[in-house]
């Protein structure tokens, strides 16, 4: 059977989706960790995310946000399908088409989005689609600001949301609106409507349009956390 294409033509998806729990996704960080034979002082120090944080995603107390879990993917040379594969699920190499069944990609609950990976069977893909569930109501402070390398697109499916800048900008968009922008910008995502939004989300590449942002102020900088 194609693992790009794992659900049988003319079968019917199942009615819950893989989901990979935080204890789950622990479980892949620690081993990846140890393959290389690093403690947790030795990744901290080459992914940017403190010991605390590794240590409590490990041990399945912390759901990671995108941009840890994005930095320690690229320390530990994890693809990020990889680390978002269903269970017992191998990614391969990008040879044809890759089918998603709705309601099959691997769910994810990160802190103010839960993320429905897409395409997860393809190791090595450019791009990093997602269906997302914005659960955030309100930005608290500078800790729930992201960054990370490249470029994003969302655009909105249901509800309404707001894009919080970690320069003051504020975005709001309804459905069938979209933003691109540079995702080294602090950015932050917030369910405006009464019912929590539903977007659609890509991330890829090196950002190459914009000088890279300066950070903020010390006082607004976001910790790894």
């Amino acid at each position: 059977m194609n693992p790009h294409t794992a659900t049988p033509k003319g079968a019917r998806p199942k009615q819950a989706p893989p989901t990979l729990d935080p204890a789950a996704f622990g479980l892949r960080l620690r081993a990846a960790r140890k393959r290389f034979g690093w403690t947790l002082a030795h990744l901290a120090e080459r992914s940017g995310v403190s010991i605390t944080t590794i240590s409590r995603a490990e041990r399945g107390q912390l759901a990671l946000g995108y941009e840890n879990f994005t930095a320690l993917g690229r320390a530990l040379e994890m693809d990020m399908n990889a680390m978002f594969a269903g269970a017992g699920v191998k990614p391969a190499p990008l040879a044809g088409p890759v089918v998603t069944r709705a309601g099959q990609g691997v769910v994810y609950r990160g802190q103010a989005i839960a993320y429905e990976f897409l395409g997860t069977t393809a190791a090595g893909k450019q791009m990093s689609p997602i269906v997302g569930t914005v659960h955030a109501r309100r930005v608290h402070g500078p800790e729930d600001f992201v960054r990370h390398t490249g470029e994003e697109f969302v655009y909105v499916l249901s509800g309404e949301i707001e894009v919080h800048f970690d320069h003051g900008e504020v975005l709001r968009l309804g459905r069938g609106d979209s933003l691109y922008f540079d995702s080294r910008i602090g950015h932050a995502y917030v369910s405006v409507s009464r019912q929590l939004a539903k977007i659609l989300g890509m991330t890829w590449g090196e950002s190459v349009s914009l000088p890279v942002p300066a950070e903020p102020a010390a006082k607004k900088r976001a910790p790894r956390a």
